[in-house]
């Protein structure tokens, strides 16, 4: 068995997990159900109260004319961008580097809508207001992801959101919101979603990270774009005959959860400060913006693994099922904090990092 599997066995074996809401099981769907009617309709193809009702929700939440259930974060996003390039005329758009649509998408916005793709910004800070003003190219539309996930989740300061949405408005170019994790970042910018969703043409939110639903992704804005992406989302495959199960768990973990981004917030910071304390250990950020963020390791990969399984045997305390590499001699890996966290016992908490610094001095004193 490999390192990484043996990793992962242990922390499956742990009583206690820091990191999310639970496992991703069937029950997360039962649990969504268990109070609805059974003899409620369902929609047909994206029509349909039950689905309209929760579309009507979002839009208002996000402070938008409009808004449309999408089976996908990537499918959604896609479209977005298709339909703002194809308005300007101009099949170019501007993103982060490390942006989901530039690493983890196999090109789909390239191979299936022939859009190029500008980068802006060194791959290891935000976008600021510089990146967007030097710009050289005419492009239709600008996609900034608040918080930046594969940089620990950082965030630029609200100032500079408001610079870059007026000047894209006063330049032509639409301002999409990649908001996979809106919803976790607004504890940060003591801002409401429509506040910051006021800042961008078109929002994208998702339903499965801080929210914890199965699936599923919201695209808001105005009313002529959204039924322009329904006609998209046809033709991508996305109006399945019902979407139920992801909008019904979508609405359920909503009203769960969204109230306790703040408390997640704080939980992550606490968790941070833990992890800083430790030799050889750094989070980044320092202080988490949000309830995700990245710890690093100056140790390789696994000597990390080899840790970690043991504080789980000890402790029955799991931090993370996976550490990847960075160079030989460190690695890190990612914690999204959620319902979890507070089921912790605090004195075997504690116990995790005492032994993580000793065992992180020993490597690091060798």
């Amino acid at each position: 068995m490999s390192e990484i599997n043996v990793l992962g066995e242990a922390y499956k074996k742990a009583k206690y997990k820091v990191p999310g809401h639970g496992p991703r099981n069937i029950k997360v769907l039962k649990d969504a159900l268990m109070d609805i009617d059974g003899e409620t309709e369902s929609e047909m193809y994206g029509k349909g109260t039950i689905i309209d009702d929760f579309q009507e929700k979002m839009a208002k939440y996000l402070g938008k004319e409009s808004a449309v259930f999408f089976p996908s974060g990537t499918m959604a996003q896609q479209i977005a961008l298709r339909i703002w390039c194809d308005r300007k005329g101009v099949k170019k758009v501007a993103y982060h580097p490390l942006s989901h649509l530039e690493i983890h998408e196999e090109d789909g916005l390239k191979e299936l809508h022939h859009i190029e793709t500008i980068l802006l910004a060194d791959k290891d800070r935000v976008i600021q207001q510089e990146d967007v003003v030097s710009l050289k190219e005419e492009i239709s539309c600008l996609l900034l992801e608040l918080p930046q996930r594969e940089i620990g989740g950082q965030l630029p300061d609200y100032k500079t959101l408001e610079d870059i949405s007026a000047y894209c408005k006063d330049s032509g170019i639409k301002l999409h919101l990649d908001g996979a994790r809106l919803f976790e970042i607004l504890p940060y910018y003591q801002k409401t979603a429509a506040e910051v969703s006021s800042l961008f043409d078109s929002v994208y939110v998702s339903f499965y990270k801080g929210i914890g639903g199965i699936a599923g992704a919201i695209l808001a804005g105005e009313k002529t774009f959204t039924e322009e992406s329904k006609v998209w989302k046809r033709r991508h495959g996305g109006d399945l005959i019902s979407l139920y199960p992801y909008s019904l768990t979508a609405d359920f973990y909503f009203e769960q959860r969204v109230g306790k981004m703040n408390q997640y917030y704080e939980e992550a910071k606490e968790l941070a400060q833990y992890f800083n304390r430790c030799h050889g250990v750094s989070t980044k950020p320092l202080e988490p913006v949000s309830n995700m963020f990245h710890i690093h390791f100056e140790a390789p990969k696994e000597e990390i693994e080899g840790i970690l399984v043991a504080i789980y045997e000890e402790t029955g305390i799991g931090l993370t099922s996976y550490v990847r590499e960075i160079t030989k001699t460190t690695s890190y890996y990612e914690a999204s904090i959620g319902e979890l966290y507070a089921q912790l016992p605090k004195e075997d908490l504690k116990k995790v990092f005492q032994l993580l610094d000793e065992k992180m001095k020993t490597i690091i004193t060798l």
